[in-house]
């Protein structure tokens, strides 16, 4: 256990960027981590990089 705070924020940003780079998901055309996920046409969810345009399922 740290003896001080900032031992334990050192932790938690430590996790939140493990987490971050398990969840992000990033477009498979350019890269770019800035996705949207958007309705698709039968109801289904299909994905957009707003960096690029490209879109996928």
């Amino acid at each position: 256990m740290p003896v001080s705070i900032l031992g334990e924020v050192d932790d938690l940003n430590e996790a939140e960027v493990i987490r971050d780079r398990i969840t992000r998901l990033d477009c498979p055309s350019c890269g770019s981590a800035h996705v949207a996920q958007v309705l698709g046409d039968n109801g289904g969810v299909s994905y957009v990089c707003t960096a690029c345009g490209h879109s996928w399922s």
